[in-house]
């Protein structure tokens, strides 16, 4: 959410989009939300997409470094 002269919360595109979703989700009955998430246990690009969203909330303090000193680690390793 972006802020406005620093208290009005203006949602973006994507963010209201997800909102409608996640609104139209929670409306479903037990039952359909069961169905809709097995379905989407069963797409595997979701299911890569979601690793990869766990991955990176997980390692998200943990220090980074540049795209040239792991390249040198690489280096030194096969050396």
């Amino acid at each position: 959410m972006k802020e406005i002269n620093g208290d009005v919360k203006v949602m973006t595109t994507t963010e209201a989009t997800a909102e409608v979703f996640w609104t139209a989700f929670r409306s479903l009955s037990k039952k359909e939300r069961e169905a809709v998430v097995e379905r989407l246990l069963r797409d595997k690009e979701f299911m890569e997409d979601l690793i990869d969203i766990v991955i990176l909330e997980q390692r998200q303090n943990e220090p980074s470094r540049s795209l040239d000193e792991y390249l040198a680690d690489q280096r030194k390793k096969r050396t």
